[in-house]
């Protein structure tokens, strides 16, 4: 009894002196304002700051506090398009209560926009009608600065985009009547003389030749003045593994006739040496070896070669990249050793092949002819020597907002392929395939993804053809819940690609603000040799995910419902 005693009486004493505390610190100054002002007011107001005011100021200092604030907020709120506010204080004493009335607020009354310059001219008659309807700032809105100085700022980006890269302003003009309470605005720009493009004045090169850079350039000298098109010129370089740094820029000080385009070089570093280690339940652990020189041979051409090890499966490839053309298009060529054993099959290939990509904006075309040979061995089967000639077109369209961490938006892709008895292959056939991804923003920050694959090979039956351009399904990234590559055609022991494949996916993800999340997935499909007796299996469960700057990380705990047992598939690697 008396030990408890002695707790109460400590507990007791302490709440005492605990209370006899301000639970917080008070403000020395405090605001009456409406809640729709109140977040501008307090993010500015500079007698707000910790230590700007001192937490027991004299009556005059309490004086000096009103007056300054009272001058910063009727500033304030001018930006906001109140030009009238009241604001006085409430009592005496500390903290200093600041009582704030905006008053009414001031909208626009007209919008003037006119134009000097070249773009006065007739034949920019239908340009100076749009710009006019879509100017974004109406009569009727309330006038706030930021808005009037995004409109002036918009009028620039419209006149300066094609033909007038020296345009400027004339006059801007905001008058307010406070009577009234309305503003008249007034703007005239002055777009200069039009321009032509001229010649690339490379500035930089030291390892590469001229003729790389200017294989990127599609400006013929004397095309009217484009920003957009130096933007691109820039992109594309500033993509390839030649350059650290690029900037494109046409000066207007000099003539406005095939004015010269500046281009400023960095170069990178051509020779690039990278090492990598992973582990992912598909293949097991994995080690790389890569090398990369963007000057092959003394001719821009780009060489990447490596080693990959893994578990379930090695790969050696070399393969050699053509700079650009003009025309948009880039050619490679290499060739591959590679051999894989899942699921009782164990497959050797050795490859070569041409390819050409093509870009376009969000869509992507590649079209390939691979020469290869198979080695096809699976398990209480016979061994098979598979070759074939094929030609392969791939088309996708990507368009998303974030490469790397999709939220918004889909990519579809679609291949068609094949080869021919009479061109080097042991059988005749035809594979057709389709993907399409669909990403859909939920709330602030989850995202709901949908997918759909489906794939059919046309031909008599599977013999003779390389297991690449069959199907076979089952693991990370596919039907989770079961084991990788495992839903397939059984042949001897092993399980083996099919003629048809289908699969149905769908995954929403709860994502927080320290970059991790949590998914609930549901995935269904199968691969197999026979249409008629063709039907999906279900997969379903929940996740961990990790945004890594190299996209998300999964860690998924999945449930095959005809096997009935759950499996766990995760994926990562770190490069270094």
């Amino acid at each position: 009894m008396t030990s408890i005693a002695s707790r109460v009486r400590r507990w007791l004493c302490l709440g005492a002196c605990f209370l006899s505390q301000p639970l917080f610190a008070q403000s020395p100054v405090t605001l009456d304002v409406d809640q729709a002002l109140r977040p501008l007011i307090e993010k500015h107001l500079s007698v707000l700051r910790d230590g700007m005011v001192a937490e027991s100021p004299s009556r005059r200092e309490q004086q000096a506090i009103v007056q300054r604030a009272r001058g910063e907020i009727i500033d304030l709120l001018a930006t906001e398009g109140y030009f009238s506010p009241t604001v006085t204080r409430a009592g005496q004493g500390v903290p200093i209560q600041l009582k704030i009335d905006a008053g009414p607020r001031t909208t626009i009354e007209s919008v003037a926009v006119s134009f000097e310059g070249t773009i006065s001219e007739e034949p920019y008659a239908e340009r100076r009608r749009r710009i006019e309807a879509e100017w974004p700032y109406k009569a009727g809105q309330p006038f706030r600065q930021a808005d009037w100085d995004a409109a002036k700022a918009w009028l620039l980006e419209q006149v300066g985009e094609k033909d007038f890269p020296a345009v400027r302003f004339a006059r801007t003009e905001a008058r307010v009547n406070p009577e009234t309470r309305q503003a008249t605005l007034k703007v005239i720009v002055d777009s200069g003389p039009a321009y032509t493009m001229g010649a690339l004045r490379i500035d930089g090169l030291e390892e590469y030749d001229e003729k790389l850079v200017r294989r990127f350039n599609d400006i013929e000298p004397g095309d009217p003045y484009d920003r957009p098109r130096l933007l691109e010129l820039q992109r594309a370089l500033q993509a390839t593994p030649y350059f650290a740094s690029v900037v494109v820029d046409m000066p207007t000080d000099g003539p406005t006739e095939r004015a010269p385009i500046d281009v400023v070089l960095v170069e990178g570093k051509p020779k690039k040496l990278t090492f990598g280690a992973g582990v992912s339940s598909n293949n097991g652990y994995r080690a790389q070896v890569g090398y990369r020189d963007a000057d092959f041979l003394g001719r821009g051409w780009q060489l990447s070669t490596g080693i990959q090890l893994e578990q379930k499966h090695q790969l050696f490839f070399s393969d050699v990249y053509l700079p650009p053309s003009r025309e948009g298009h880039q050619d490679s060529f290499g060739g591959q050793i590679e051999r894989s054993r899942s699921q009782g099959l164990t497959i050797q290939n050795a490859a070569v092949g041409v390819a050409r990509k093509v870009q376009r904006g969000n869509i992507e075309t590649h079209l390939a002819f691979k020469l290869q040979r198979e080695i096809y061995s699976p398990d209480g089967a016979e061994r098979e020597r598979n070759k074939a000639l094929t030609v392969n077109w791939t088309w996708t369209w990507r368009q998303i907002d974030d490469l790397f961490n999709p939220r918004d938006g889909f990519v579809v892709s679609t291949q068609i392929g094949g080869g021919a008895k009479a061109a080097f292959s042991d059988q005749n056939f035809l594979r057709l395939f389709g993907r399409a991804a669909w990403y859909r923003p939920v709330g602030d920050r989850d995202v709901l993804l949908l997918r759909a694959e489906g794939g059919a090979t046309l031909a008599p039956s599977r013999e003779g053809i390389p297991q690449d351009f069959l199907f076979r399904t089952g693991g990370a990234q596919s039907v989770r819940g079961y084991q990788y590559n495992s839903l397939g055609v059984t042949e001897g022991d092993a399980t083996v690609g099919g003629r048809y494949m289908a699969l149905l996916s769908g995954e929403y993800t709860r994502w927080w603000e320290n970059n991790w999340g949590a998914a609930l997935f549901w995935d269904a499909g199968n691969a197999m040799d026979d249409r008629e007796s063709f039907r999906l299996y279900n997969g379903y469960g929940v996740g961990a995910r990790w945004r890594s700057p190299a996209g998300p990380i999964a860690l998924d705990l999945g449930y095959g419902e005809e096997e009935r047992r759950v499996r766990l598939h995760f994926s990562i690697a770190v490069a270094f």
